[in-house]
């Protein structure tokens, strides 16, 4: 098995001891590097504190050496395409979050910004988080199977008030939404 955690702990922008200040209980930055470096054994223990520590899936912490994994091999800079130090696991930014379930939306007409083909990925959230997604593009369930789909522009305990990605249409009235599903990823086939 290929232990990931200081891929995803770098995707994160976490350092050592942020890690292990997150960890319950705190352990220390060593530990962690020990455990991310193979140096010291990493027990399904270990596993479940450092996901829960990176607010990620455990089995998100491994993979198996046999298995193809997309990989990082270089970077663009302003200088051009160069060269990572190492090739490391590319992991999806939807793996990343472990709050709510995954849902997507297919883009079928060209709308806003989104084109044909689009695929728009969302998380799913409770509407009592309403005002942390705030002016962020979201899925609303409505009554008779219908959603709201568009930026997430006024919110208060009774209703969520969501404004179309098309120029000129009305913004849409959502009263006691079930959940609220916002954008996390946009995937374009070129």
């Amino acid at each position: 098995m290929i232990n990931r955690i200081r891929d995803i702990r770098r995707e994160k922008k976490l350092t050592l001891a942020d890690v292990a200040a997150r960890c319950s209980p705190p352990t220390t930055a060593q530990t962690i590097g020990r455990l991310e470096t193979g140096m010291r054994q990493l027990s399904l223990t270990w596993m479940n504190r450092i996901a829960a520590a990176l607010e990620v899936e455990p089995e998100l912490l491994v993979r198996s050496e046999a298995a193809e994994q997309p990989r990082f091999l270089a970077r663009l800079t302003t200088e051009g395409a160069e060269a990572l130090p190492a090739p490391r696991d590319a992991i999806l930014p939807t793996a990343l979050g472990s709050e709510g379930a995954l849902l997507a939306l297919a883009i079928e007409t060209p709308v806003g910004q989104y084109r044909a083909g689009d695929q728009v990925w969302l998380r799913q959230y409770g509407p009592e988080q309403a005002a942390r997604l705030l002016n962020r593009d979201v899925l609303v369930p409505r009554s008779g199977g219908r959603f709201a789909f568009g930026r997430l522009i006024d919110r208060d305990e009774q209703r969520v008030a969501i404004l179309p990605p098309d120029p000129g249409h009305r913004q849409i009235v959502v009263e006691h939404p079930a959940w609220i599903a916002a954008a996390e990823m946009l995937v374009r086939a070129l």
